[in-house]
C-alpha cells in the first residue's frame, strides 16, 4: 500500500551543476584536443585543394543620349525613358536569361579549357595554346573531360575514357539531349591542328592561338557543359550603383580565372550597348522596313505607267496633244497628291485602330511619319508604347512579380485608349479633307472631258504616272530621313573603367577564416557531446550529489579498485584503498558503540543494483575486521545468483542453503579463508525458494549460533532494488550499509532508499560511496568489474544484472580463471 512517504521523491529538484559540468569538461581534454586536430587537418586541407578567389568589376553610366540630327520638324521621334527608368531596366536586364544566353553563345562560354592542378582540375581559360571551333548543328559529348595531348605542333591526341556504353551529347543550336553508343574503354584517336574533327559525339576544328608559347608534350582538357547550366551560373553578375550618382553602375564578378571574368563583363556591357541602341532605333527600324515595303510595290506601279506613257507618246505629235492639257495635267496632280495624303493617313489610323484592338506586341508599330502624320500626340504616344513593349519583353526573362508586369500593362493600356480617342478625332477631320479633294478633282475631271480624247488619254495616263513618282519620291525622302536619325543615334549606355586585369583582385581563399570555423567547431562538437552525457547521465558524481539527495550519513568513500584481485585490503595493506576501508571501520565501531552492541555484532551490506561494488566492500571491510584479529564470518545471502565462492577460489556445492533446510550442520557449511581469522559461508545450490528459507526460523537459529563464535557477522545480500531478500534480512543486522557507485548508481535509487529509510524498511543506515576517482567521466576506468549477473528484471536498472561479469575485461576473466584453476 503507497504511504504518503513514497512521494518524497518530490522533494529533491537537482538544479544545473556547473561546477560539475565544467569537471566534466575538463575530464573530456583528449576528445577536445582530437576533435580540434581533425577540423584543422581539414580546414588545411579545404584551403591548400581550394583555388584563389578573384573579384573583377567593371564601370558603366547610364546617360540619355540625344540625336544631333533630331530637331522639331524631324519626322521620327525615339523614346527610351528616363535615366532613373533606363538604370533600373538596365539592371534588370543584365541579370536576365536571355540577355546571359546571348553572351554565353557569343563567347562559347559553355566550353571548359582546363588543366591539371595538384588535387583537381583548373580552369585554364586564356591560357592554353588553342581554341575549338565546334559545328553547332552537330552533337557533342557532355559531362565528360577531353584529354587533349599535343604530340607535334601541328599534331594532337584525344583521348575519352568511356566508362558506359552510351554517353550524351548535346546539340548547340537548339539545346537538345541525345544519346549515342560507345565502346566501353579509353577512345584515342590522333588529329592534325586544323583538320575537322567528325565524330558521332564530336565535331570540331582545333586552331592554334598566335603566338601560343611552347605547348608540345603538354596535356589539356576540354569539357563541353549544359548551355542552360552555364547561363544560370553567369547570371549572378552582382549590379550595384554608384554612391555618387544613381546613373553609374558597378558590374562585379567573382571567380578563379581573372581572364574569363574580364572578357565576361566587357561582353555582358558591349552586349548591353548593342541592345539598347537596337531597342532605340527600333522606331526607325519598323519606319524603314515599312518604307522598303511600301517601295518595291510602288517602283512595279512606276514602272508599268512609264511604259504606258511610252507607248503612247509613239507617231503622236506629243508636244501639241500636251500643250492643251498641261494646266489640267498640273491641277490633277496637285489634287492627286493631297488625295492620297489624306488616304494614307485614313489608312494607317485603321491600320492601328486594329493592331491596339488586336494584339499584345506593339514593338513592331510603323511610326507614323510613314503616312506623313505630324500630329504630337499620336506620334509621341505610339513612340512611348513601343518602347514600353519593347521593355516587357526583356524583363519577362527576369522579373517574376506580377506587379510590375501589371504596372506596365496598366500604362501602355492608359496609352491605347488615349490614341483610340486621338485616332477617333482625326479621322474625322481627314474624312472632311478628303470629302473636299473628291469634290475639286471631281469638277476638274469634268472640264477635262470637253478636251480631245487624245488629250484626255494622256492627262490619264500622265495623271497615274506622275502621283506614283511623286508618292516614291516622298517615300525615298522619309527612308533617307530614318537612316540618317538612326545612323546619328547614340547609346545612352558608355563604359567609364572597363573591366581589365592589373594583377589585383585577389579576395581569396581566406584560410583564416576556415581556421577560426575549424577552432569554433573543434570546440562546439565536443562540447556538446559533453552536454548531452551531462544531461543524460543520471547517475551519482560526487559526494555532493549524495548530501543533497539524502541526510543519510556517509561514513566512508573508497577508491576505484585497479587491481585483477578483489581481496584489496590483504594483498595491499599499505595502500589508500585498504586505508579508506580501515576508516569505514572506525566508523562502524562508533555506530556500534552509539546503538550500544555488546558481544557479536552484524553488519548487511547491501546496494540498489548489481555493479556497484557490494561484494566487494563486504569482502575487504571482513578483512580489515579480521586482519584486525577479530574472528569474521561472511555469509553469502545472495541465493539466486552466487558469486562470493569466486573471489575466493571455493566451491560452491555447499552452503547456507544445505543448513537451512537441514542437510549440513554448521560446521560443515563454514569455509576457512586465506585471510587469517576471516571464515566464509557460501549460498551453496541455488534453490527454487530463496525467500522463503531466508524467512525459516533456521535463519534466525543460524545468526544465534554465529554470535556465539564470532565478532564480526556480515551479510552479503543481494540488491535491495531488485528483490526483497535484504529487506528480510535487516531484522538481523545492527547497521546497514548501502553501496553508491560513481557514475553509475542512479539518484532515483537514492530517492527509493529514503522512502525505505522513512516506512522503517532499513534500520541504522549508512552510505559508502565507491569507486572514487577524481573526475565525474563516464565511463573512464570504472571496470564495473564488481557486478552481479541477476537474471531478475526491475526496469532499466537491472541492467547487468545477469549471468555475465558486468564490465570485466577479457584478460581480468582469464586470469581469475587461471588462479581459480590453479588454487592461488
Amino acid at each position: 500500500m503507497l504511504d504518503i512517504k513514497d512521494f518524497s521523491i518530490f522533494e529533491n529538484q537537482v538544479s544545473f551543476d556547473f561546477k560539475g559540468f565544467l569537471i566534466k569538461i575538463g575530464s573530456y581534454w583528449k576528445w577536445f584536443l582530437l576533435s580540434l586536430l581533425i577540423t584543422f587537418t581539414i580546414a588545411y586541407q579545404v584551403n591548400i585543394r581550394k583555388g584563389k578567389v578573384y573579384s573583377m568589376e567593371t564601370l558603366i553610366s547610364v546617360k540619355e543620349e540625344s540625336n544631333p540630327l533630331f530637331t522639331s520638324n524631324t519626322s521620327l521621334v525615339f523614346n527610351w525613358g528616363g535615366t532613373s527608368d533606363q538604370v533600373q531596366t538596365i539592371s534588370t536586364t543584365i541579370q536576365s536569361r536571355s540577355h546571359n544566353e546571348l553572351v554565353v553563345d557569343k563567347l562559347q562560354y559553355y566550353i571548359d579549357y582546363l588543366v591539371q592542378g595538384k588535387y583537381n582540375m583548373e580552369d585554364a581559360y586564356g591560357a592554353v595554346p588553342f581554341y575549338v571551333q565546334i559545328d553547332k548543328s552537330k552533337p557533342q559529348i557532355t559531362g565528360s573531360p577531353i584529354s587533349i595531348t599535343f604530340l607535334s605542333d601541328t599534331q594532337y591526341e584525344i583521348k575519352i575514357p568511356f566508362v558506359n556504353n552510351s554517353v550524351s551529347l548535346l546539340n548547340y543550336s537548339d539545346n537538345t539531349y541525345s544519346t549515342t553508343s560507345v565502346a566501353v574503354g579509353d577512345f584515342v584517336k590522333r588529329y592534325k591542328v586544323g583538320e575537322q574533327v567528325v565524330l558521332p559525339f564530336l565535331n570540331w576544328k582545333l586552331q592554334i592561338n598566335d603566338n601560343p608559347g611552347f605547348y608540345k608534350g603538354n596535356e589539356y582538357f576540354v569539357q563541353f557543359n549544359d548551355f542552360n547550366g552555364t547561363v544560370a551560373r553567369y547570371q549572378g553578375v552582382n549590379v550595384t550603383s554608384g554612391d555618387k550618382g544613381g546613373s553609374i553602375l558597378t558590374l562585379g564578378m567573382q571567380g578563379a580565372n581573372k581572364a574569363r571574368m574580364v572578357e565576361y563583363l566587357n561582353a555582358t556591357v558591349n552586349m548591353l550597348i548593342k541592345r539598347q541602341l537596337d531597342g532605340k532605333n527600333q522606331f526607325a527600324t519598323n519606319t524603314i522596313a515599312f518604307i522598303d515595303s511600301t517601295l518595291v510595290a510602288m517602283e512595279s506601279q512606276l514602272k508599268e505607267t512609264g511604259n504606258e506613257l511610252k507607248t503612247f507618246r509613239k507617231g503622236k505629235n506629243i508636244y501639241d496633244i500636251e500643250q492643251g492639257g498641261s494646266k489640267f495635267s498640273d491641277k490633277m496632280l496637285e489634287f492627286d497628291v493631297k488625295r492620297d495624303e489624306v488616304t494614307r493617313k485614313i489608312t494607317y489610323y485603321n491600320s492601328l485602330k486594329a493592331y491596339l484592338k488586336n494584339s499584345v506586341d506593339y514593338s513592331k508599330l510603323p511610326a507614323p511619319a510613314v503616312a506623313g502624320i505630324e500630329d504630337p500626340n499620336v506620334v509621341v504616344n505610339v513612340s512611348k508604347l513601343i518602347s514600353l513593349s519593347t521593355q516587357r519583353s526583356e524583363m519577362a526573362y527576369a522579373v517574376k512579380s506580377d506587379k510590375i508586369f501589371k504596372d506596365f500593362d496598366n500604362q501602355m493600356e492608359a496609352i491605347k485608349n488615349v490614341l483610340l480617342v486621338n485616332i477617333a478625332s482625326a479621322k474625322a477631320e481627314l474624312q472632311f479633307d478628303l470629302a473636299t479633294v473628291n469634290s475639286k478633282i471631281s469638277q476638274t475631271e469634268s472640264t477635262i472631258k470637253d478636251l480631245p480624247d487624245d488629250q484626255q488619254e494622256l492627262i490619264k495616263i500622265k495623271r497615274k504616272y506622275d502621283l506614283s513618282d511623286n508618292i516614291y519620291s516622298t517615300f525615298l525622302q522619309k527612308r533617307s530621313e530614318a537612316d540618317i536619325v538612326k545612323a546619328a543615334n547614340l547609346s545612352d549606355i558608355h563604359f567609364i573603367d572597363p573591366a581589365k586585369d592589373v594583377g589585383r583582385g585577389l579576395i581569396g581563399n581566406k584560410t583564416s577564416v576556415n581556421y577560426v570555423l575549424a577552432l569554433f567547431l573543434g570546440i562546439l562538437f565536443p562540447l556538446l557531446f559533453v552536454f548531452f552525457i551531462f544531461f543524460i547521465n543520471n547517475s551519482i558524481q560526487n559526494t555532493e550529489d549524495i548530501s543533497k539527495l539524502t541526510k543519510i550519513p556517509l561514513i566512508g568513500v573508497v577508491g576505484l579498485n585497479k587491481e585483477i584481485s578483489e581481496l584489496a585490503v590483504f594483498d595491499r595493506p599499505k595502500s589508500a584503498l585498504s586505508e579508506s576501508f580501515r576508516a569505514i571501520r572506525s566508523s562502524l565501531q562508533y555506530l556500534y558503540k552509539q546503538k550500544n552492541v555488546d558481544g557479536a555484532k552484524t553488519l548487511m551490506i547491501t546496494s540498489s543494483v548489481s555493479g556497484e561494488g557490494k561484494t566487494f566492500c563486504c569482502i575487504n571491510i571482513a578483512t580489515v575486521f579480521a586482519l584486525s584479529g577479530k574472528k569474521t564470518v561472511i555469509i553469502g545471502l545472495d541465493l539466486r545468483k552466487p558469486k562470493l565462492y569466486e573471489e575466493f577460489n571455493l566451491s560452491n556445492d555447499v552452503g547456507i542453503v544445505n543448513y537451512l533446510i537441514k542437510q549440513k550442520s554448521l560446521e560443515e557449511i563454514i569455509n576457512h579463508t586465506q585471510v587469517p581469522y576471516l571464515d566464509v559461508i557460501l549460498s551453496g545450490p541455488v534453490p527454487p525458494n530463496p525467500s522463503e528459507l531466508i524467512m525459516s526460523d533456521s535463519m534466525t537459529e543460524l545468526i544465534e549460533e554465529l554470535k556465539k563464535t564470532y565478532d564480526y557477522i556480515i551479510l552479503d545480500t543481494p540488491p535491495v532494488g531488485l528483490v526483497s531478500d535484504a529487506l528480510e534480512l535487516s531484522q538481523y543486522s545492527d547497521v546497514t550499509l548501502y553501496i553508491v557507485r560513481q557514475n553509475f548508481s542512479k539518484k532515483e535509487m537514492i530517492t527509493l532508499l529514503n522512502n525505505r529509510i522513512k516506512r522503517g524498511e532499513l534500520d541504522n543506515a549508512s552510505i559508502i560511496f565507491n569507486g572514487f576517482e577524481n573526475k565525474a567521466k563516464y565511463g573512464a576506468g570504472y571496470g564495473y568489474g564488481y557486478g552481479y549477473g541477476y537474471g531478475y528484471g526491475y526496469g532499466t536498472y537491472s541492467n547487468g544484472y545477469d549471468d555475465e561479469d558486468v564490465g570485466k575485461s577479457i584478460i581480468q576473466k582469464i586470469v581469475k580463471k587461471v588462479r581459480k584453476v590453479l588454487g592461488i
